[in-house]
């Protein structure tokens, strides 16, 4: 069975128009660019400050992330009948920069009450705004199913039998602090935790791990693996755990031996250049078993 048929490919209509709500990297590209091949030349939103400037050649308009709550009306006024969510903001709305509106008004309750159920619950409620207008929230997933990470070894280096205790302590810890809404990654190195992914995201985790190796803090220690997993009852739609030829070579330069993603439940974005980098650099990428909600 391929990645496609596994996940199902979302079928659009001729009379359909999708949106693409565009943040930083190369995600919003890679989707508008399969949009685009297969008929269904996506409108783009731009999220300013952080959407890559290709975005810029179709037809768009630009946000600020103080107007998210005119997303909804916008998506209306172009007719959009699905939008997907793609790509990172670095940023939270400035409280002092938001501009009353009708829309805000009625997000705003709605929102306050999500922000005390942390980023997934903010996720969730932009989501239902957003479908309050009549716009079904789609995922990156099933509009490029084939970006879905596989289970199994996806490179040449498959994991040592060393690697392993590393692998289970990471898992273990990325979930943990993923039910607290907290982040999806961990790094365990010689069978213990020892960095979790906090709001620096995984680049600032990777990059204070490459720190400790240069003070001395690991004594020596060897290897190790980064370990990214979805947050339980995560919204998939709009958040997907991603990694991507980057997220490769800081691992590399962090000093361990291997990335483990969760099949089924996370992304692996330019994934020939992923696998390539991680040959060349001799880091295994090898994809979980998901993990089943009872």
């Amino acid at each position: 069975m391929t990645t496609a048929e596994r996940a199902g490919r979302l079928q659009l209509q001729s009379g359909d128009r999708m949106a693409i709500v565009a943040g930083s990297g190369r995600l919003p590209v890679d989707l508008a660019e399969n949009l685009a091949a297969r008929g269904h030349k996506p409108f783009v939103v731009l999220v300013r400050g952080e959407a890559n400037s290709e975005l810029a050649s179709y037809d768009h308009e630009e946000l600020t992330v103080e107007n998210f709550a005119g997303l909804a009306p916008l998506l209306k006024r172009q007719r959009i009948t699905h939008a997907v969510f793609a790509g990172g903001i670095s940023r939270r709305p400035k409280l002092s920069a938001l501009k009353p509106s009708m829309a805000l008004l009625r997000f705003l309750p709605r929102a306050l009450a999500a922000l005390a159920k942390g980023d997934n619950g903010m996720l969730r409620a932009l989501a239902a705004a957003v479908e309050t207008y009549g716009v079904k929230v789609v995922g990156a997933h099933e509009i490029a199913p084939d970006l879905l990470a596989s289970e199994g070894s996806m490179t040449s280096i498959a994991p040592r039998k060393s690697d392993w205790p590393d692998i289970e302590a990471a898992a273990e810890a990325a979930r943990a602090i993923g039910a607290l809404d907290i982040g999806q990654a961990a790094i365990a190195i010689g069978g213990r935790v020892i960095a979790l992914e906090g709001v620096e995201g995984t680049d600032g985790l990777l990059e204070r791990v490459k720190g400790l190796r240069l003070h001395g803090r690991l004594a020596g220690k060897k290897r190790g693996v980064l370990v990214k997993c979805a947050k339980p009852g995560q919204e998939l739609r709009m958040d997907m755990p991603s990694i991507g030829p980057g997220t490769v070579t800081a691992a590399h330069a962090a000093g361990l031996a291997g990335i483990a993603v969760e099949a089924d439940r996370s992304l692996v974005l330019e994934v020939a250049n992923v696998i390539g980098e991680a040959d060349r650099l001799g880091l295994f990428v090898v994809g979980l078993p998901p993990e089943r909600s009872p």
